[in-house]
């Protein structure tokens, strides 16, 4: 009977023990060394000291970062396994996959968001154009010569091309390439001439002299790019486009461990040096007031998102 009431007083503290009780796995959809990877290694370790636990973290590439999505919207609902997603993953790929059964939105539940940054409008210098407008007036004279690279059809920098496309009222090729290195190179070696690219793809080119950058895609000027105009000064004051990152967990997670992971994110986005590190890639901290905040913005932000997939015609590849 003593073993007994040991072995149930050892279940029962084993139950009552409060979340987290163990390592928490962090999901990237990509290979380490990407824009997702730095910033869920920025983050690793003040989530690990706010959730009083180590934060493992998990590279899953392939798809789009869509076999990362599905593996967490697959695992247990218990805050565990945390996804670090993007618009490309949470918005995108499902309308240019839309036979596929997986619904993101519906199989995974909004935590915070956690970064955002603008893309950089980035041409070879061989072009010689100094100016966002500039480069409209080229494309005008010359439509359809042009060529911009993008990191795949449905990327955020063909979307953002596309955008860019439909409100300057210009005629550019797309060239699709299978990821951001390779559509940047073909930028520098001259095969195409403009690129919408991440931040850190391209800030050391610009700053080495060998791409020119001609604007970000935010409305105003960041400190972020310093010296670079935003859409508004550049003369597009109806264009802005952002790059985000944000924490997802799986359908069904008790809303109590949600606000626990979302408490403990708010507090690692404060921590010291982490936007200083976050800027160094040309990002920066963008938390959600709360985990329905961040699911109010996907709302809105799903909708810019498929106006772009629908004009652009991209298919999943």
């Amino acid at each position: 009977m003593r073993v007994l009431a040991v072995l149930l007083l050892v279940g029962t503290q084993a139950v009552a023990q409060p979340y987290p009780a163990k390592p928490v796995r962090l999901v990237v959809g990509f290979t380490p060394g990407g824009a997702a990877d730095f910033a869920a290694r920025t983050l690793q370790d003040p989530l690990g000291r706010s959730l009083g636990q180590p934060i493992v973290v998990d590279n899953r590439p392939g798809a789009g970062s869509s076999i990362a999505a599905e593996h967490v919207a697959r695992s247990p609902a218990d805050g565990y396994t945390l996804l670090i997603a993007s618009p490309s993953s949470m918005l995108v790929n499902p309308l240019l996959a839309p036979k596929n059964p997986f619904a993101p939105l519906k199989e995974l539940i909004p935590v915070s968001k956690v970064t955002s940054s603008p893309l950089v409008v980035a041409v070879n210098p061989a072009l010689n154009l100094n100016s966002l407008q500039e480069l409209i007036d080229y494309a005008k004279r010359n439509p359809g010569k042009l060529n911009y690279a993008s990191s795949g059809n449905g990327s955020a920098p063909h979307l953002a091309a596309v955008l860019f496309v439909r409100i300057a009222g210009v005629e550019l090729v797309h060239v699709p390439f299978k990821g951001g290195a390779p559509a940047v190179q073909s930028v520098l070696s001259g095969d195409t001439q403009v690129s919408f690219a991440t931040p850190p793809s391209v800030l050391p080119l610009v700053q080495a002299g060998r791409l020119r950058a001609l604007a970000v895609t935010s409305r105003n000027r960041t400190p972020l790019v310093p010296g670079v105009p935003g859409m508004a000064d550049a003369g597009l004051p109806d264009y802005e486009i952002s790059f985000w990152y944000g924490f997802f967990v799986p359908a069904g997670t008790p809303q109590e461990i949600v606000r626990r992971l979302y408490a403990a994110t708010s507090q690692a986005l404060r921590a010291p040096n982490v936007n200083q590190t976050l800027a160094r890639e040309g990002t920066e901290v963008s938390s959600s007031q709360s985990p329905e905040d961040f699911s109010a913005f996907l709302a809105e932000d799903a909708k810019l998102w498929a106006r772009l997939v629908k004009d652009s015609g991209a298919k999943a590849e």
